[in-house]
């Protein structure tokens, strides 16, 4: 494999929990002494990018923020585009108020004063929450969320992610959620282009997800692998109409001249 740019998902990727994965460290820095560039993605809006690039660093990756895309900041990016100045009501987490905050947004939780109600991973989601969220949908608020991941996988299973969330308010409000920003949106896709500014055919996506990172990429134009060190397994890879080019048992494999197509 010989690209530009390597774009790589993190958890279940690079790392799972505070535990990197087998060779991510090693793999990344050998990309980067051959003069490649080195993207981190992320749907998870529960950390900043200081807080990933943190985290990156005591996993032996000194990465700074700037290499870094997380949904959060892809959320604040379009809300500035299309909603600028929005009353905003969060079901998510600190890390996610607080991104909005810094660019400028209200945050409220009177039902009547939201224009937007963003769905994200929260694990401090409760019904006086969902209460927030369905009157302000039926009183007219937009209803955005960061990104529909099923679950977040960790060390020895998972964590529900967004798309619980998301449900429970499409359910009580017979609304559907009118944009996810998160991959493998096109709007998280954009911020990738206008981050690395390469063709995308001389980008590489890794992630360890068919239906986002590698359905990202694909429809991106950029090449794509997969890792089965997180959320897919080969059976889950053989049933799904979502295919990568490459199929990696772990990150040290994308320096290998033997892997095909």
């Amino acid at each position: 494999m010989n690209y530009d740019a390597y774009i790589f998902d993190q958890d279940g990727t690079i790392y799972l929990g505070e535990q990197p994965l087998p060779g991510a460290a090693e793999t990344i820095a050998a990309l980067r002494a051959a003069g490649k560039r080195t993207i981190f993605l992320s749907n998870n809006p529960t950390s900043t990018r200081e807080q990933y690039a943190a985290r990156l660093g005591r996993l032996g990756l000194p990465t700074s923020p700037d290499e870094i895309i997380n949904s959060s900041q892809v959320m604040v990016q379009w809300l500035l585009r299309e909603a600028p100045g929005s009353r905003i009501f969060v079901v998510g987490e600190q890390p996610l108020k607080d991104e909005l905050a810094a660019a400028g947004f209200r945050l409220v939780e009177r039902a009547d004063e939201v224009d937007v109600v963003i769905a994200s991973f929260d694990r401090t989601f409760h019904y006086g929450k969902l209460q927030i969220a369905f009157d302000a949908i039926r009183a007219g608020a937009r209803f955005v969320a960061t990104n529909a991941d099923r679950y977040c996988p960790v060390p020895g299973g998972g964590e529900p992610d967004a798309a619980a969330v998301i449900a429970a308010i499409e359910a009580c409000t017979a609304k559907r959620v009118e944009v996810v920003v998160g991959k493998p949106s096109p709007i998280m896709a954009r911020a990738v282009a206008e981050m690395i500014r390469l063709p995308p055919e001389r980008c590489l996506m890794t992630g360890d997800r068919l239906e986002t990172d590698i359905a990202m990429g694909r429809a991106a134009g950029m090449a794509t692998a997969l890792a089965l060190t997180g959320a897919t397994t080969r059976a889950m890879l053989a049933a799904s109409a979502i295919q990568p080019d490459y199929v990696i048992k772990g990150l040290g494999e994308l320096l290998s001249n033997s892997i095909q197509r």
